[in-house]
């Protein structure tokens, strides 16, 4: 039988009981004081009204293609917020199920999880709500290491969390905290985040690829699928695992998607990686001086980098993937014969130049670079920085099989670098002035130089079209207008000559009478000789500068009749369009629009027209070139005999290409084909590609894989045929618009006869003075 309780062992259990409630109401006060005072501010300030009403952190910019693809950001952290609406049921309810179940059903603060937590000390799980995680991402800029401070740095978190709950939506709070988390790779926010491991949009992920995604808000730097992919794929199971406890999906979709691998399809969003490198960094360069010129109402600037601005561009992001693709390939199969070519060339990558000049080139090259540029920042000197190019450094360098690590002195690693061909790329409806791709370079993480806009070089014979135009529009030529084919000179004096000038045919031919078409097909430097005498070069220069061409630089000379001057490949496109346009200049558009995050217009872009020749004259000049594809130098596109010949090689040139539709062209070669040229135009697409060394003195020894129809040509055709089997992109194949009235005749007979059926195989337009 047991012992009754005695009156003095009562007295102390409540005694005890006494002590218990007071400690425990005495602990809950304090609390409740802690919250109090930590509303006050008195242990650090909280975010004020405005702060929780525009919690948005540094916002990227987004560049926009036409198609409505994001091609590119501008960004101090790379992020792009989404709405509810974006993100798929699975996604949230991955969140819901992992981070915190009852988020419907509280306030901002999980009693009950707090209680557990409070009881077990954390090891049966946290108490944080997503309200609690969301109010740390916003407003706890660095997380105490101290146990009190981290306990004040909680209780802030807490009172945020209420009051964001007050202020906000379940679905606003959930999609705040989608966009501000960081997963890493300069992925920030699920909009970033979906695009860079899966290259798609947050509405386009499935199921396990939202639990992977959701696994890295435990903790991005741990679950990192490039570095950590088996834990990943656990944590990944574990959200999985939390769906089908909660009834979110089932048990045997659970084990179904628990065995599919990753899956990551990592695509970063560098400002060196992705499609539109080059173009990118132009717009960067536009919207900064936009930004400037273009103040907020309160009179501050625009930050391109965190204000969250949509730059709506003209590029379609489907042709500018095509145009790289087509650099890409013919540039690495030309490198490739280039380089079998100099293996017996003592000199390279260089030629006919001496080692004097070449010492020069490279001294140059060498106090250009950014290693020059810092060490003088470093107070360096001269010979201790020439010195230090002498020493072997490890390094990372481009090559088209992928980048290389090595070990070469920077010295070493300049001439390396000349070695390699660079390319550029422009295409642009002419009708509208859209560019459509923009290709500045090989590789813009090494090669940072834009060939579009930037560089200037030589353009050879696609100059010839402009003195064409000039005769026919002042004289009246027919393309069935014949002129001799024999030696032609210029007498001294004449136009400011201080000698006669006497321009040879590249191939060395000469005899009998030849068309307009004719000559132009074969590039024929004597029969332009004799056009630019007739017209003059005055009114030559004024058209191409209607046409949209810096001339301030151009001479007012007769050889610029054979392609001297330096023009950019922006320009010579917009020129070109002006003959698909019948007659009409449109400047070349690039920024459409420019948006606010909040999707007010800041900018629209309205294009720049001006009429420079006569429908009649864009008409007869765009069937001149048309001569030039079907029976002159750039007849390759159309044929498909000669892949025996190693200048049409396959691995070289993509050769054949077969185009059967109307194609209005020009090839171009400099001398000692340095430059190779390609202007080709359909109705609705005119497109130029230049192909090159960074110094002229890199070329092909022989003008058969000098020439623009080698150099330049395969990657106009191999883009064209991309986007002809694209049938979403509208390229036309039709005729060129005709004008209603025409009075000069373009139908030849005699021109096949004249050419006996073609004269392909004559090297174009090289100088030989």
């Amino acid at each position: 039988m047991a012992k009754k309780q005695t009156k003095t062992e009562i007295a102390s259990v409540k005694k005890h009981i006494k002590i218990f409630w007071k400690i425990f109401g005495i602990g809950v006060t304090l609390f409740l004081l802690l919250f109090v005072l930590a509303s006050w501010g008195v242990f650090g300030s909280l975010p004020d009204e405005t702060s929780l009403e525009n919690p948005e952190k540094d916002l990227a910019t987004q560049i926009v293609a036409s198609d409505g693809e994001v091609i590119g950001k501008f960004f101090k952290e790379n992020r792009t917020p989404v709405q509810y609406e974006d993100l798929p049921e699975h996604l949230v309810n991955a969140l819901i199920a992992t981070e915190d179940v009852r988020f419907y059903d509280h306030a901002g603060i999980d009693a009950k999880g707090s209680v557990r937590a409070l009881a077990f000390l954390g090891t049966k799980g946290g108490a944080s709500t997503i309200s609690q995680q969301l109010a740390k991402q916003f407003f706890t800029d660095q997380v105490s290491r101290n146990k009190w401070q981290r306990g004040i740095q909680k209780i802030k978190e807490w009172i945020i969390a209420i009051r964001l709950e007050r202020r906000y939506t379940k679905e606003e709070i959930i999609t705040m905290y989608f966009n501000v988390y960081d997963f890493l790779n300069l992925a920030i926010g699920i909009e970033s985040a979906s695009n860079i491991y899966f290259n798609k949009a947050p509405n386009e992920l499935n199921i396990e690829e939202s639990a992977m995604l959701v696994g890295m808000f435990k903790n991005s730097s741990l679950y990192n699928p490039r570095r950590n992919p088996e834990g990943v794929t656990n944590r990944r199971n574990v959200v999985l695992s939390q769906m089908a406890k909660y009834e979110f999906i089932t048990e045997a979709q659970k084990d179904s998607l628990q065995t599919l691998p990753l899956k990551v399809q990592f695509t970063p969003q560098d400002h060196d990686e992705g499609i539109g490198t080059y173009v990118r960094e132009y717009i960067r360069g536009y919207m900064k001086k936009w930004a400037k010129d273009n103040p907020k109402p309160d009179g501050t600037l625009y930050d391109i980098n965190s204000d969250g601005l949509k730059v709506y561009t003209s590029i379609n992001s489907k042709m500018q993937t095509y145009a790289e693709q087509a650099v890409d390939a013919h540039i690495a199969n030309l490198q490739k014969e280039f380089d079998r070519q100099n293996e017996k060339n003592k000199i390279a990558p260089f030629r006919d130049i001496t080692s004097e000049e070449i010492n020069k080139i490279i001294d140059a090259a060498m106090r250009r670079s950014d290693r020059w540029r810092e060490l003088k920042k470093q107070g360096k000197k001269e010979k201790q920085i020439i010195e230090s190019f002498k020493k072997e450094t490890p390094m990372r360098i481009f090559s088209w099989g992928g980048d290389i690590d090595t070990i070469m002195t920077p010295l070493d690693s300049i001439r390396y670098y000349k070695s390699f061909f660079q390319a550029s790329m422009m295409s642009m409806t002419p009708q509208t002035g859209e560019i459509k791709a923009w290709v500045g370079g090989v590789n813009y993480k090494h090669f940072k130089y834009d060939m579009v806009k930037t560089g200037k070089r030589q353009i050879g014979s696609t100059f010839k079209p402009f003195v064409y135009a000039t005769a026919i529009d002042q004289m009246h030529m027919s393309p069935c207008d014949t002129l001799p084919n024999a030696p032609y000179c210029i007498p001294a004096g004449k136009y400011g000559l201080l000698k006669e000038w006497c321009p040879k045919n590249s191939s060395g031919n000469y005899g009998g009478m030849m068309t307009l078409k004719a000559a132009l097909a074969g590039s024929v430097n004597t029969v332009t000789a004799r056009l630019i005498d007739r017209v003059g070069p005055r009114p030559v220069i004024d058209l191409v500068e209607k046409m949209g061409v810096d001339t301030k630089e151009v001479p007012e000379a007769p050889s610029i009749a054979l392609g001297t001057p330096d023009v950019t490949l922006y320009e010579m496109v917009g020129a070109y369009s002006a003959f698909a346009n019948e007659g009409v200049y449109v400047k070349p558009i690039l920024v459409q629009r420019i948006e606010d995050k909040n999707g007010t217009i800041l900018f629209q872009n309205v294009p720049e027209t001006r009429d420079v020749m006569s429908n009649e004259t864009a008409y007869v000049t765009v069937s001149l070139m048309q001569g030039v594809t079907n029976g002159g130098s750039g007849t390759r596109l159309r044929h498909n005999w000669a892949g025996g010949s190693p200048v049409y090689k396959s691995s070289v040139t993509g050769y054949p290409y077969e185009f059967d539709n109307p194609i209005a062209g020009k090839t171009g070669t400099t001398q000692n084909n340095s430059d190779g040229w390609f202007m080709g135009m359909v109705p609705n697409l005119a497109t130029g590609v230049w192909v090159g060394g960074e110094d002229r003195a890199t070329h092909f020894a022989r003008t058969a894989y000098g020439q623009g129809a080698t150099m330049a040509l395969p990657i106009w055709a191999i883009y064209m045929r991309k986007c002809y089997e694209d049938e979403t992109l509208d390229v036309s194949k039709n005729n060129f618009k005709k004008p209603p009235r025409i009075s000069i005749e373009t139908d030849c007979a005699k021109f096949k006869e004249e050419n006996n059926g073609g004269v392909d195989e004559i090297p174009d337009d090289e100088f030989d003075f």
